[in-house]
């Protein structure tokens, strides 16, 4: 299952790109998740590493995650080590036309197993349409909240 997300938001792209690299934000905007924090000392690079757990069709999804990309400022790509789903997630931020806006882009793949497999199966169209939408949404609230620092 792949999922796509972008979304324009009025901030600059450094300031974008830090807080969506921090995955210690992630509770914050990602609707589901509970808690997120590093397991690697800084500073953010390949091979960093941070466990989370979220909730999903209410179930708790716990998963260890890895940095496997790092282009500072523009790109981080991470990918589940251990846990209940494995998941791979690439974030990038640009420039939207000058430095003070930033498109950001998210490409989100992930192959539930267990119990969420076996409906992901049963119901691929609507589990799709249930992750997109919920994806999508995390991405409008980031904009929300990031904008609203201003």
């Amino acid at each position: 299952m792949e999922v796509t997300a972008s979304v324009e938001i009025a901030r600059p792209p450094a300031e974008v790109f830090a807080y969506l690299a921090d995955m210690a934000n992630n509770p914050v905007w990602q609707r589901g998740q509970q808690w997120c924090e590093w397991t690697s000392e800084p500073p953010l690079d390949v091979g960093s590493t941070y466990d989370q757990v979220a909730s999903f069709l209410g179930r708790t999804i716990t998963s260890s995650f890895e940095v496997v990309e790092f282009e500072p400022g523009s790109r981080i790509r991470i990918k589940t080590t251990g846990g209940t789903m494995p998941i791979d997630v690439t974030r990038e931020v640009a420039p939207a036309g000058d430095d003070t806006s930033s498109l950001v882009s998210a490409v989100v793949r992930g192959e539930p197993a267990g119990l969420l497999g076996v409906l992901t199966n049963i119901a691929a169209p609507l589990m799709r349409m249930m992750v997109r939408n919920s994806v999508r949404g995390d991405y409008q609230r980031l904009k929300e909240i990031l904008e609203e620092r201003a």
